[in-house]
């Protein structure tokens, strides 16, 4: 009887229901496509089936290795430097005593966050410029430094995705961090300011132990999107020029399957990265739960 008249409850759930099975459960039907030679005008039923071909296409082609390894060393960076960052940020607004100051500073980092890629794409590509960009003209000014060029070099395309992607996202993920430290009992700091400990003490006792649990949660559930090293961002920014070192699954999935027409070794790609991610996803949950004891369920 409880359960029925819970039902509004249920209702109010029912559209975000519908939207999940129809936009993440439904469209997994096309996975049969990475195991045909698909042809549109054939359709899935009319499609010759090549079993799986297309996966041992996939790890015979040179381009398509490369572009694994591209992802794995791209995602991992950002993996690694969207921790680190943030959590070196939070312990340094923590030391600010002024509230309006920590606020108005906290308020700008996390604005990036919420532009698009294709308006930060867009600045990027006029200031990162070989030919009047600005950071160009001012290295060039002050050091005299030859233009770089850093969205036409595989080395420092990498450089400016990952760089770019932390300047964008530190704020937002210094959230969690701050939260951690709203959680530390004041006392700790009164009993150590007592005994005499200074400042750089206390955060090396007390917060950043304090920190360090949230922290090993953050990376741990990072490794589900070792996968994922951005499309939105890598999309905006690359070129031909640096396919060699900047070319990730998402953009080599989208320009096989929609410039190429090459449907089934696309789809392939995609099952390949969906699996492994699943399984670092699982990998990542697990390691949560028993290094610091973080669990959903």
């Amino acid at each position: 009887m409880k359960r029925i008249k819970d039902w509004p409850f249920h209702l109010m759930i029912l559209p975000s229901l519908l939207f999940l099975i129809v936009f993440n459960y439904v469209p997994m039907l096309g996975i049969v496509i990475s195991f045909q030679d698909f042809k549109p005008w054939l359709g899935v039923t009319g499609s010759p089936w090549v079993g799986w071909d297309n996966f041992k296409l996939l790890f015979e082609r040179q381009d398509s290795v490369q572009v694994i390894w591209n992802t794995f060393i791209i995602a991992g960076l950002k993996i690694v430097f969207n921790l680190i960052v943030p959590f070196v940020f939070a312990l340094l607004l923590n030391e600010i005593r002024k509230a309006y100051l920590s606020r108005t500073i906290q308020t700008l980092v996390y604005l990036p966050h919420f532009l698009s890629w294709v308006i930060l794409g867009g600045i990027l590509v006029d200031i990162l410029s070989t030919d009047g960009g600005l950071v160009n003209r001012f290295l060039m000014s002050m050091f005299g430094i030859d233009p770089i060029p850093f969205l036409s070099n595989g080395n420092w395309f990498r450089f400016t995705v990952v760089v770019s992607e932390v300047w964008k996202e530190f704020g937002y993920g210094t959230i969690v961090f701050i939260a951690a430290l709203a959680n530390i009992n004041p006392s700790l700091y009164e009993a150590a300011e007592v005994d005499g400990a200074s400042r750089w003490k206390q955060t090396i006792f007390i917060t950043i132990p304090a920190l360090l649990p949230m922290a090993v949660v953050v990376g741990t559930l990072s490794l589900g999107n070792v996968l994922n090293a951005g499309f939105d961002q890598i999309f905006n920014l690359y070129n031909a020029l640096v396919y060699e070192k900047g070319d990730i699954i998402d953009t080599f999935v989208y320009r096989t399957a929609i410039l190429e027409g090459k449907f089934g070794i696309a789809t392939a790609v995609g099952l390949f990265k969906s699996v492994v991610s699943m399984v670092l996803i699982i990998i990542s949950y697990r390691l949560a739960y028993k290094l610091a004891n973080y669990r959903i369920f």
